[in-house]
């Protein structure tokens, strides 16, 4: 008996000290600084989806991992942002994963930095009359929670993550879906989506909520269970293995209206329904999320010139959406080096018209 008691206390010391100290969170309005004690039988400590990229591992110290998440450039290390219309609140998060002798833990870390309140306009019919006294019996405010969304890339019904390759050409499906707190409360709209090699190269895929390639990356629509779904083919940039795509997805109240594609393909919120008109009035999330995926060929496998295509092909379809973007007034979200390349391109067009300009004067 007393072996036994004696068993069971080590078992219960063991089962203690192998959980490892707590993580400790600090959060300004640039950065998020996590550090995770590497004691107990905690082996390694990484991102979600993030093992091996390089950029995004913690540095060691004393047995401490620390975490530096930027929060002004959010998709850098694939942190979520949910921006509160109504508010201004920001809330940033992310999945810190830690792996133990016997396992691996997950730990979400989070952010909020609060914001100034909006004004909402609201139009009022004009024969409206208002009492001269107003009886308050009692006063009710209540909140929605804050979204919580996650972006996952699938093969075949299975999760593909940054850890695991896929061939270039691949059939592959990414849903987008809302926690079970919030699924019940609202809808989600794909607004936005660009994938980057991580670095400079960016190519835009979903434009004001259509995509700019369907044969390389489909519509988003909604399934049966709620969650957006889009089919795309697996393709890789040539100086590196990792694709990042970085999206904005608004959320709004109980459904999102749909947007009407050229294609003649209607992109949906959560749930089915006719397309209303006008400017959707129950958004009131604005989030912007990161997944990765790892893509490289195979040992023994060619680079087939069909699916080195499909890069190629995206790059026209971005250059055609370049030119109308020259005569349409939609709004278009720009990254700073794409600024600077669409100003270097005006810079150019400017100086051949001021050089054509003087030939005409010449000669006239």
């Amino acid at each position: 008996m007393a072996a036994f008691k004696l068993m069971l206390c080590v078992s219960l010391l063991h089962g203690i000290l192998a959980k490892g100290s707590e993580s400790q969170i600090e959060c300004t309005p640039e950065v998020m600084k996590v550090t995770v004690p590497m004691d107990g039988d905690r082996q390694l400590s990484y991102l979600d989806q993030l093992k091996d990229y390089k950029p995004c591992k913690p540095t060691m110290e004393d047995n401490v991992a620390t975490f530096m998440l930027d929060l002004q450039d959010p998709h850098t290390c694939g942190v979520t942002r949910v921006l509160n219309k109504l508010t201004g609140k920001r809330v940033f998060y992310h999945k810190i994963v830690i792996e133990t002798a016997g396992g691996r833990e997950t730990h979400t870390v989070r952010c909020v930095v609060a914001g100034k309140r909006v004004a909402r306009a609201v139009d009022f019919p004009l024969d409206l009359i208002e009492p001269d006294v107003i009886n308050i019996t009692r006063n009710e405010q209540g909140y929605g929670p804050d979204p919580i969304l996650a972006a996952v890339v699938k093969q075949n019904g299975r999760q593909v993550t940054g850890e695991i390759s896929v061939s270039p050409g691949t059939p592959l499906s990414m849903e987008i879906n809302l926690d079970e707190k919030s699924k019940s409360v609202y809808g989600l709209l794909v607004n936005y989506m660009h994938v980057t090699d991580t670095g400079k190269q960016q190519e835009t895929i979903i434009f004001n909520g259509c995509s700019v390639d369907p044969y390389l990356f489909d519509n988003f629509i909604t399934t049966d269970d709620g969650v957006l779904s889009a089919k795309f083919r697996a393709f890789k940039f040539p100086d590196t293995s990792y694709v990042q795509f970085k999206g904005t997805v608004t959320v709004c109240l109980d459904k999102c209206q749909g947007v009407q594609c050229t294609n003649g393909v209607t992109g949906y919120g959560r749930r089915r329904r006719s397309i209303a008109s006008g400017d959707n009035s129950n958004k009131v999330y604005e989030v912007s999320l990161t997944t990765f995926i790892k893509v490289d060929w195979k040992e023994g496998e060619k680079q087939a010139e069909d699916v080195l295509a499909l890069l190629k092909n995206l790059k026209v379809a971005n250059q055609r959406l370049e030119d109308n973007d020259a005569t349409d007034s939609s709004p278009i979200v720009l990254y700073p080096e794409e600024i600077v390349a669409h100003g270097s391109a005006s810079a150019l067009r400017c100086s051949v018209f001021v050089a054509l300009s003087l030939l005409l004067v010449m000669f006239k």
